[in-house]
Order: C-alpha cells, then structure tokens, then sequence
C-alpha cells in the first residue's frame, strides 16, 4: 500500500476584491494597489497596508497600523485586516473609500485614549503636588498633631491620659494664637558671640545678626513648616529693637495656625494676589509651605519694610553663589554696634536676621565668617533639634566648637539653582505701606545679577 502525498496550494484573498493570490507577497502589493489608487495621501491606509510586510515571514510577528493587535502569522494578520475592512464596507460592500472613514474613526479614537490617558497622569501628578505641598484636605498643625499623638497611643509609647492632657494643652495654646515655646531656644545669638571672642584668631572676622531666638519644627508642623518657623526666628528678632516695637506686638510669637491667619489676612488686604490665587485664599487647616513672597506679604502686612532678593542662577564655578555671599557679607557689615571697641574681627551687628529660601526648605542667616578672603554663612536650620541648638550654651569648648561647624555653609554647600533672600530694613509709613500692596499686584524680587 502506498502513501499518497497531496499538496494543498495555500491561497490568500483580497479584502477589497474577488481576487484569490497564492502567494503573501502579491497579495501584498496587491491591497497597496487599491489603496493607492484611492488615496496616495492616507497614511493611515498605507500604515495598515505596509504592516503586511513586516509579517511576511512565518516567523514574525504583524501588526495592524489601524489598531494596537499583533498577530502572530500573517495568516491571522490577513484575517485581521479583512475584519477592519468588512467593517467599514458593512454598509456600501463596493465602496473601498469607507475603509478611509474606518482609519479616520480609529485614529480618532486612538487620539480620545492617549487624551485620557494623559488626563488620567495629570490628576495623579497634581495629587502627588498637593499632598506634598500640604493641600491636599488631610489637615494643618493640629490635625497632624493629633495623628502622630494617636500613633504615639497606639504604639504604647504614650498613655491615653497623656494623650487627652497634651491634646487638651495643644487646643489652649492654638486657642490664643501663641505659640507655646517648646520648640524655642534663647540666647543662641549671646552664646555664638561669646564663642567668637574666645576661639578668633588674627585674619578671621564674624559678623552677627542681632539677639535671635531659634524655632524648630514640632510633631505638628515636621515635613512643611519651615517657612512659619523661620518667621517666627525673624519676628524674634524685630521684637527686641526699638524701630519695630512700634508695629509688633512685644515678646508674643504667634503659633503657626495664627500665622497662616496673619497671611490670609496680608492677602484680604490686597498683597501678593497671585500668591493668594495660587493657595486658593486659604492657608488655615492645611499643610501648605510657604515662601520668600509669604514671608514679604506678611511683614509689609505687619508695616515692616521689607526686599525679596533673587539670585536667580550660579555666579561661580560648580553651580556656587558668589555674589550671594558677598551680599550678605556687605549687609551685616554695614552697620556695628556692640563689639565696636573690641578687636574688630568680631562683631554684633543691629541686623536681623535674613530669611533664606531655596527649593524645598528655607533657613536663617545670623552671620557670617570670613578667613583668608573665604566666607562662610552662618545658619539656622528649623530642621534641628533643640537639643542640638542648645548644644552652642554649653560651657564645654569641644561641645560647641562641634556645633557652630553644623551652622557654617561654605559656597561649595549651597548649589541650588536659585536662592530668594527676603532682608528687612526699617518700619513702613500707613502711606508707604499701602504704595506697596498696590504695588505687589504685580510683585517682583530683585533680581541679582
């Protein structure tokens, strides 16, 4: 008995006619003709019909230009496409120009989904900035507070008793808009000076800020409230020299809350609108950081003269600030008092302090160092611990040599992009004051260089 091989010709037809090739190739050339003939301009067509090549081996894979399917032969590829076709010649089966329409539709959905789909990352984004920037809806200070002392509860590290006593305590002092002073360490300011006079050598000068009190974050305020607490470094400050007294409440630091009111307030009256706009009008409950023009707002708010300085890009090699330690050399330099009579390379200056602020975080310069025509600032940082702070009173040499090393930045240190400094200089007039909210409606830093 003998086998009988038969050998079936394989054969492929036309979607768009009745002809029956034998071979993917002319089949092929074949659709490119009608589809040539309709539209030389269709892209969309001859993506659909040029795909056909890259699936004429056995073994690789096609895809369809009109859809996102890849097959696997082009057996089902050309299955595939007579699909795409019989749909768009369901309703006239002998006018090839419907399938143009079926591109068209397609690509026009293909557009509908991309937009979508970037919609979709759009709004995850802006959450993301929102709980990073605090307005999210998840609470201010004392919501915060009050999480982390529920945590603190549930890990058995605080007693409900305690929980219910530093809750009740945390209402009363937001209650009076002050804020409690545990964060807040005095004399830091007297203690540098002392050091200085001791461990100065020849060829070494320091200029200090006036007598300023250091704030640092709390449980409530950790992650965002570095603005508000350089504020209340500054406003620490100003309440000990005669020109402001006038405008300021003495010896009362408002509370973070109550200094989110003072802005909103600032706003109400007409400052920095575009900043308003940008905070919805509202900073009460929220988490939200705050910048140079906040901190600008709020003091000509207060009548206290005050300039936003932008070094808006490096002056030296390796990304570094120059021109920015220059000028805060020449700002504290300008004025002496205390200390004039000693050997002059140290001195306590009638300064306050300069708020200094770069991409995500602000801090507080109190001085600066200079040796050997080098400089060195020196800064507060919300972002220490009390206990490291208090570390500059101790009467151990070693103890605070280690940390007014922590405090000093060398230009190498600061190589952001951008810095914003915001100097105070003396008490604005009712007049003066209201020049200024008319003019913030457009509000401009000054720009260095």
């Amino acid at each position: 008995m003998y086998c009988v091989s038969v050998v079936v010709e394989k054969q492929f037809s036309c979607p768009m006619c009745a002809l029956v090739c034998t071979d993917a190739f002319i089949l092929q050339e074949h659709v490119e003709l009608h589809l040539l003939e309709e539209s030389p301009a269709e892209e969309a067509v001859l993506g659909a019909t040029s795909s056909i090549e890259a699936a004429s081996s056995s073994n690789s894979s096609g895809s369809v230009h009109l859809c996102s399917v890849v097959c696997g032969d082009c057996y089902s590829l050309q299955e595939h496409v007579e699909l795409h076709l019989d749909y768009g010649t369901a309703t006239s089966a002998v006018s090839p120009g419907s399938d143009l329409r079926l591109a068209r539709r397609l690509q026009e959905e293909e557009k509908q989904r991309r937009k979508e789909q970037e919609a979709k990352r759009e709004a995850e984004e802006l959450k993301k900035l929102q709980r990073q920037f605090g307005v999210d809806g998840r609470g201010g200070y004392r919501k915060q507070m009050e999480r982390t002392m529920e945590k603190a509860v549930s890990r058995g590290v605080m007693v409900p008793a305690d929980f219910h006593n530093k809750r009740a305590e945390m209402m009363e002092a937001l209650a009076s808009g002050v804020d409690d002073g545990r964060t807040r360490t005095q004399g830091v300011l007297g203690a540098l000076y002392v050091y200085y006079q001791r461990e100065v050598r020849d060829c070494f000068h320091v200029w200090l800020s006036a007598d300023t009190d250091h704030f640092c974050s709390s449980e409530g305020d950790k992650g965002w409230g570095c603005g508000y607490r350089n504020f209340q470094m500054l406003l620490s400050s100003l309440q000990r020299m005669e020109p402001y007294t006038t405008c300021l409440s003495e010896g009362s630091v408002p509370s973070i809350p109550r200094v989110q009111v003072l802005i909103e307030g600032a706003w109400r009256e007409g400052l920095d609108p575009q900043g308003a706009t940008h905070f919805n009008q509202r900073l009460q409950g929220t988490r939200a950081w705050i910048g140079a023009t906040e901190i600008y707002a709020l003091c000509t708010s207060l009548r206290v003269s005050a300039r936003v300085l932008d070094f808006h890009q490096p002056t030296g090699p390796g990304d570094t600030h120059p021109r920015l330690f220059d000028w805060v050399k020449q700002y504290f330099s300008q004025t002496a008092t205390r200390g004039a009579r000693l050997p002059p390379w140290v001195v306590q200056t009638t300064q306050p302090p300069l708020y200094l602020q770069h991409q995500g975080h602000s801090r507080s310069i109190v001085g600066v160092e200079q040796k050997n025509g080098s400089l060195c600032l020196l800064l507060l940082n919300p972002g220490c611990s009390p206990g490291d702070v208090r570390k500059l009173l101790s009467q151990d040499g070693s103890t605070v040599s280690t940390a007014v090393r922590r405090m000093r930045k060398f230009t190498g240190n600061l190589k952001h992009r951008q810095y914003q400094v915001v100097a105070v200089d003396g008490v604005l007039s009712p007049e003066e004051k209201q020049t200024r909210v008319l003019n913030s409606r457009t509000l401009q830093a000054e720009r260095i260089p």
